[in-house]
Order: structure tokens, then sequence, then C-alpha cells
């Protein structure tokens, strides 16, 4: 299912990332392409500025200054004296070149239907001597682009009339379009296979928690039915031998079934609350509480349970007068009762068992150490996960694995942290800091 979920993720991902770049990319080149006409235009328009002014100045057109103003700006020249074509233009093969011949007609015609202003440049010079208008526009193709720049140039010198046709083929322009096309394709190939690795790799670590907690999910349901189940068995056999047992073994069939029912009953409420702690409903009301009062008042909680497995239980408070502490006072003494009943649980008979509470730098330390069987090294990271105990079996001492995770929700919390480390000459400490 995660293989699926991450495949479309990484689909989903690397689509939105390619469409965004393909339409950065087609926006630029729009922008870039329409920037390398405008700027093609102007430069037209300013040579034929020049050509126009030069032509101006000139008594007699020679075949030597046209061939010179062709070559100079890669043009095509067409020159008309009062209608009738340059021997200029007969040399050249113009005119017998249809395609060429149909082009300069076209352009003629548009010429002198005046093609739309917008694409227009004129300018006028008058003298006593001389009238020169020279009009400027693209020639389009079927497809909407340019591909030519067309100048016609009208000269008038009392009755004689002089026009020439610029033709600017945009063969290297589109030549230079083309070749910036290819390397924009190029780079988006390149990098939508980069984005595609990429969004394979981060989609696969934002699902890492997803495949974390699910895995986690399947293991707690899995110890949590077996846990379950161990109590319902006993139960279920007890019953069944209460059917044929007389009054005093159906007494201790009962008995059974009582302390069974007590393990599941404090199962289930474990299990309750790391459920609200998952789903956010794990509250914490913080207000000012006395922290040695509520040590004094589990101590004494636990002398009993202690004495009764002949153990020795101790606490330690700081001399000097404590602050108050913002903390859930309920919660407070429900992480003291975890630490202390596995510290009972786990300390052999004759062990010591220190409740200790100190205050450095305006925090808090809470500590509870014993000399018991101590943990391996390679448990303690993951001590406080659920159902998870350092001894294998899980129904020894009446534990299910579950009291250390709720004491690092607690701690959670409160915005604190608890660590377990070794106690010289054997054992454990667990010490949590509270803000």
């Amino acid at each position: 299912m995660f293989r699926k979920v991450h495949l479309y993720l990484t689909a989903l991902c690397a689509g939105i990332t390619t469409a965004i770049l393909i339409v950065m990319s087609l926006s630029y080149l729009y922008l870039s392409e329409k920037e390398l006409y405008e700027n093609q235009f102007r430069s037209f328009q300013n040579d034929i500025n020049t050509i126009a002014t030069s032509l101006e100045q000139q008594s007699v057109i020679s075949m030597e200054w046209l061939s010179k103003m062709e070559a100079r700006g890669g043009y095509t020249f067409y020159a008309l004296d009062n209608g009738i074509p340059f021997l200029y233009n007969r040399l050249t093969n113009l005119s017998e070149s249809s395609e060429i011949r149909r082009l300069l007609d076209e352009c003629l015609e548009i010429y002198r239907n005046e093609y739309s202003h917008d694409y227009m440049f004129e300018i006028e010079v008058n003298s006593p001597f001389s009238t020169c208008i020279h009009s400027e526009f693209p020639l389009h193709s079927t497809g909407g682009k340019p591909e030519y720049y067309i100048s016609v140039i009208e000269l008038n010198r009392g009755a004689s009339s002089l026009q020439l046709l610029v033709l600017s083929p945009l063969n290297f322009l589109r030549e230079q379009i083309n070749r910036q096309r290819m390397r924009f394709l190029l780079i988006d190939i390149a990098a939508i296979l980069l984005l595609s690795l990429f969004s394979f790799f981060f989609t696969g670590k934002l699902l890492q928690p997803v495949i974390e907690s699910r895995k986690k999910q399947t293991e707690f349901v899995a110890a949590a039915s077996h846990e379950l189940r161990t109590p319902l068995a006993v139960i279920l056999s007890a019953a069944e031998c209460c059917r044929n047992a007389n009054e005093e073994k159906q007494a201790r069939f009962l008995d059974t079934i009582r302390q069974e029912g007590d393990i599941l009953t404090s199962l289930v409420n474990d299990m309750l609350t790391l459920s609200a702690s998952d789903s956010q409903r794990f509250t914490c009301r913080p207000a000012p509480v006395e922290l040695d009062t509520l040590l004094i008042n589990t101590y004494e909680a636990f002398e009993p349970l202690a004495a009764e497995k002949k153990l020795s239980l101790s606490i330690t408070l700081p001399e000097e007068s404590l602050p108050p502490c913002t903390a859930d006072a309920d919660r407070i003494v429900q992480l003291l009762s975890i630490l202390l009943h596995n510290a009972v649980s786990y300390t052999p008979e004759g062990g010591c068992i220190d409740l200790a509470l100190s205050h450095k730098k305006n925090r808090f330390y809470l500590t509870v150490s014993d000399t018991g069987v101590g943990i391996p090294p390679e448990d303690k990271k993951k001590i406080f996960d659920r159902f998870y105990r350092a001894e294998k079996a899980r129904s020894a001492k009446g534990h299910f694995g579950l009291g250390l995770s709720i004491a690092a929700e607690i701690v959670r919390l409160h915005h604190g942290t608890i660590t377990v480390t070794d106690r010289q000459g054997g054992g454990s400490v667990f010490t949590v800091l509270l803000p």
C-alpha cells in the first residue's frame, strides 16, 4: 500500500513542479522571443534611417553603393525608377526568381494598401529639392511569426520618383531562437529528471514517519492481543472449572477470576490512556504545586508496599525551601507512582530505592534510583516504547510494558525530559527534568 502511495505522491509532486517549470519556461521564451523580435525591428529601423539619409544625399545611385548597403546589413534591395526596375535588379536575377518576385509584389501591395500603422515608422524630410518617406513593417508567415522585415523608401525629386524595397530575412534570428528553445528543452528535461528523483526521495522521507507509525501500531495491536489473551484464557478456564468444583475450589477459582479481571482492567486503562495521548485528549492542567509535598505523599503511599517486599525506601529533599512548580499534580503523582512501582517490582529483597528532589537553575530534578536488576545498554533506547520490556517474560511481575510509555507522555506534556542511567554498584536511575 505504501509503495503505491509513494509512487502516487512522487508523480503528483513531480507533475506539479514540472508543470510550473514548463509554464515558467514557456513564459520566459515568449517574452524573450518577443523582445528579440522587437530589438531586431528597432535595429532594422535604425539601419533604414541611415540608408534613407544616405540615399537622399546621393545624386546618382550606383550599383556599387547598392551592393555595399546590401552586404553591410545582409539585406536584399529592389529598386524602381518611376516604376521601372533598375538594371541592378536584372543583374542580380531578382526579376527572374518567381518566389522573390511574388514576395516583392506582395510587399508593394501591402505598402500601397497602407499596412497597419502599429508596425510602421515614417519619417518625412522636406527640402527644396526632395521628399523622402519610408515605412517599415513585418511580413508574417502562416505561423504568425515574421519572416521578413520590409521597408519601402520613396524618394521624390521633382518629377522623378524612386522606390527602394529593402528586405531583411530573419533566418539568423530564427536560428538563434531555435537554439534557445533547444537549450531550454534540454535544461527542462534534465530538471524534470532531477525533480522526479528529488520527489521520489522527498516523498519517501515524508512517508517514513507514517510507515513507522503504522509499524508501531501493528506491533501495538499484536502486543495488546497477546497481553489480553493470557488473562482471558485464565478467566475462561477458571469459569469452566467452577461448574464442577465444590465451594472451596469455586472460591479459589473466583479469586483467580477477580485477580485476572483486575489485570485486564489495569491493562485496558493503560491502553486507553495511551490512546488518549495519540488523539491529543491526554490533557494536562498545570497549576502551581509544591513538588516536595507530592514526593512525601507518594513516598508514604509506597512505603507499606516496599516494606512488604523487604525493601528500603528513602526520600531525599533539599533543605532550602523550593519555589512552586507549574505542573499537573495528579499527573506528577501518576508519573512518580509508575517509576516507584517499577522500582519495587524489579528490585530484589533487601534492595534500596531512593526518591529524590533537587532544584538547579530554574529546573526541578526528580530521581528514582534502585539497586535492582538494571537495564542493559541496548534496551535503554527502547525502554519507553509501548509493550517493550527488558525482560521478555511479559507476564512476570504483572507488568505489560506500558507504564514507562505513559510516564514519557506525562513528561512530554510538561515540556520536560526523562532519562535512564545505570546506578553505581548496580541498578537504574530514572531522572525527570521539569522546567
